[in-house]
């Protein structure tokens, strides 16, 4: 019953909350475009690049946000800062759905990129951060699991708002649970108060950080740059990948279920992940899986895309993304330590989300310059050189076991 009381009343309760809110904002920020922009672009007479890049407007309006929003959230809290930012969303879809005006629309955009900085997984790390301190990330772990589900409940929630209320109204459905569920769960059900520190065990399964880095010099500049290009590999693969694979000679039927193979196996790996939480490394994690996407790209340029190759880079990369994205949560945290760690992960996170923002946009130019094969040699290349800065990177020295 004490368990069933903390999790209900105490500060755990933050990992169901932002669980929820995970997927949902997820669901509606981030994966709606590639459905609603063919849509939106075609009833105001504009191109697909051109409503595109409102998308990418968001995108760099969060990175410039990131580190004033992981800073609000260590002084002030999630609930203080996240549910505004929720609203400030809503009000950006009200946008999208009601101007023709170019100037406004992109002021829509501008306003969803207040929300994703303030609503997705950066400031829900923070958040965690602030309230578990260097032992969050178990709770990391288990909201990027629950996360992993937001394509799942995303594309099909919104396929099925375009086929009954058309593009318009998907975006004031949105709006509406922004409003009325995602603020409402942000500044009223997260705990303000943080969890009672609780000493790790002697026997924990690694060792724990004498002193943390100070979040600068080379350890910042290598870990920044890791995941920098990392996102550079992620958006622009993942946004040209499925017509690669069309063009590679794989009918679309196939190449949509291999599509679907990727969060499936991003769940997966999580689960794995948090079931052994404590005791591997972040570190190693991140190193093992870039390695894997690395022997990937490798494998899918020498053998080329076949159904069975496809599939294989699919579960490959998708799992090798979802430990990826408690690496990116856990190991600044163990690197640098809980204190400013929401500043700390802003500053992280903004050169990666720039870099995410124009990915699509160079990987399909590349496409067209070159080719299909030398986009995934430099999707190879990148890999190895993200690899190359988690093996220059060492973690701060650690206790000495009696």
């Amino acid at each position: 019953m004490t368990a069933l009381r903390r999790l209900a009343l105490g500060p755990e309760r933050a990992v169901g909350v932002l669980a929820v809110t995970q997927i949902l904002c997820w669901g509606m920020l981030i994966y709606p475009p590639v459905l609603t922009m063919p849509y939106l672009a075609e009833a105001h007479g504009w191109s697909l690049a051109f409503g595109m890049s409102g998308f990418s407007l968001a995108l760099v309006i969060s990175g410039i946000l990131s580190p004033t929003i992981g800073g609000l959230i260590d002084r002030h809290g999630g609930n203080v800062v996240m549910a505004p930012g929720a609203l400030v969303g809503a009000i950006g879809m009200v946008l999208l759905a009601s101007t023709d005006q170019r100037s406004l629309y992109f002021l829509g955009w501008a306003l969803l990129g207040v929300a994703m900085a303030s609503n997705l997984y950066d400031p829900a790390f923070a958040t965690l951060a602030r309230l578990f301190g260097a032992t969050a990330r178990r709770q990391i772990t288990f909201v990027t699991f629950a996360g992993g589900f937001a394509s799942t409940v995303g594309w099909p929630a919104t396929h099925l708002l375009l086929e009954t209320v058309g593009w318009r109204g998907t975006y004031l459905v949105f709006a509406a649970v922004l409003a009325c569920v995602v603020a409402p769960l942000h500044g009223l059900a997260l705990p303000r108060k943080a969890a009672p520190v609780i000493p790790a065990p002697s026997s924990t399964p690694h060792p724990r950080p004498a002193e943390p880095l100070r979040p600068e010099g080379r350890p910042f500049v290598l870990i920044a740059a890791a995941f920098a290009i990392y996102a550079l590999m992620l958006s622009g693969v993942t946004s040209n990948l499925l017509a690669m694979f069309q063009r590679g000679g794989i009918d679309p039927g196939t190449v949509v279920t291999l599509g679907a193979l990727f969060g499936p196996a991003q769940v997966a790996a999580r689960f794995a992940d948090f079931l052994l939480a404590g005791r591997t490394h972040p570190l190693w994690i991140a190193r093992g899986a870039v390695a894997l996407m690395a022997c990937s790209f490798a494998m899918l340029a020498f053998a080329g895309p076949s159904i069975l190759v496809a599939g294989v880079f699919c579960v490959a990369f998708g799992a090798a993304n979802g430990v990826m994205t408690i690496a990116r949560g856990s190991l600044p945290l163990l690197m640098f330590g809980p204190q400013g760690y929401g500043r700390v992960i802003g500053r992280i996170a903004r050169p990666a989300l720039f870099v995410q923002a124009s990915a699509p946009f160079v990987v399909a130019a590349a496409v067209e310059r070159f080719s299909d094969a030398t986009v995934v040699e430099a999707g190879m290349v990148c890999a190895v050189a993200t690899l190359g800065c988690f093996l220059a990177l060492r973690p701060p020295r650690t206790v000495e076991r009696s």
